[in-house]
Parts: C-alpha cells; structure tokens; sequence
C-alpha cells in the first residue's frame, strides 16, 4: 500500500461522511437523540460511536491525541459532531500528509519474509482487492 492509496481511502471516507452529513442534517433535535436501533441506538450515539473509533485509530497511528473515548451526551446536536469530525478530517489529512510510502511497507516485509520461508502471501494489491469485491477477475 502507497500514500496515495491511502489516501484514496480516507478521501472516500471524508467524501461519505460528507453525504451522510447532508441528511443527517435534516433530523430534528429530537430525531437526532432518538432511539431507533441498532448497537448504540440513536443516530448521535453511532455518529459518536464511530468518530471516537475513527480518532482513536490516528492517535494510535500517532496523529492527534485523541483522550478518552468520546462520549454522546458532550455532542447534544448535529453542528457539535459535525464540527468535531471536521477537526478530526483536518488531523487526518495532516497525518496523511506527513507519512511517507516507507512508512507503510510493514505488510510487504512480513510477505517477503513469507516468500523466503517458501510461502506465498499472493497479491495483496488494492487494485485485487477492488476486482474481488466487484467479483471481476484481477488479471
């Protein structure tokens, strides 16, 4: 995996977030804190839910610090997450911009060290992960 590729990823991410955030938009205060379903029950408590996870993984990464996980009842609307997960995007892309291609090798060691044990990882690429979930044939 390049920067680049990675990159790519998190723009998709940034760009979906974006498409949510123009219906989440217009939920009322109420149908925003409201309990509909799924593991953490409310759209605000998901939206939290998966920004904390998402900052959690850059300050693991060694991006920004994220603290303690982020916890629903500090984001009473939709402005309050939506402006901290702009912040978080803006950490991200700092982060991005900062790594180099070097950075990201560690996968490429272990299936080389994989290939001369006799193995073989096969193509990890992300152009034959994309084939594959769209069930086309890599090559």
């Amino acid at each position: 995996m390049t920067v680049k590729d990675l990159e790519r990823l998190y723009e998709y991410g940034y760009w979906a977030n974006r498409r949510l955030f123009q219906v989440v938009s217009q939920l009322t205060p109420e149908q925003f804190t409201q309990t509909v379903a799924g593991s953490y029950g409310s759209v605000r408590n998901t939206l939290v839910h998966v920004l904390s996870a998402e900052w959690g993984w850059l300050d693991r990464c060694g991006g920004a610090a994220r603290g303690p996980a982020l916890k629903p009842d500090d984001f009473p609307t939709i402005e309050s997450v939506v402006g901290t997960w702009n912040r978080v995007e803006a950490h991200g892309r700092q982060f991005l911009s900062a790594l180099k291609d070097e950075d990201l090798e560690h996968r490429g060691q272990v299936a080389l060290l994989l290939r001369v044990l006799g193995f073989t990882p096969g193509n990890v690429d992300l152009l034959i992960y994309d084939a594959e979930q769209r069930g086309v044939p890599a090559f």
